[in-house]
């Protein structure tokens, strides 16, 4: 069992989409989502447990990878992940994927 420490903070779900390594935030009605302002947001560590049991059952159903509850906070209607890294993820790529990017080579010049 992990130490919890004296003050909480509130936490939301995350993972990557199992089908589309999209990362995505666990919704309150069990959905996932890539927007973290849907996200169900675990103000108790009582409900960051019940969350956490939740998600470990999409993870067991093969729906997401990845699982961790990650801290939030909120400012006004506003929600944003505490940690640098939790931040980048939630907002996309810093870089244009290859899926993005103008196709270049051989298969995009025009014949002569």
């Amino acid at each position: 069992m992990s130490k919890r420490s004296k003050t909480f903070a509130p936490v939301v779900a995350t993972a990557n989409d199992l089908a589309t390594g999209t990362v995505v935030f666990r919704t309150p009605d069990g959905r996932w989502s890539a927007d973290l302002a849907t996200a169900e947001i675990a103000t108790t560590p009582a409900e960051a447990d019940a969350l956490r049991l939740r998600a470990d059952a999409d993870v067991a159903a093969d729906r997401v990878v990845d699982l961790a509850l990650v801290p939030v906070v909120r400012d006004g209607a506003f929600v944003r992940p505490t940690a640098l890294r939790e931040l980048i993820r939630a907002s996309g790529p810093t870089i244009t994927l290859p899926i993005d990017a103008p196709r270049i080579g051989r298969a995009a010049r025009p014949t002569p």
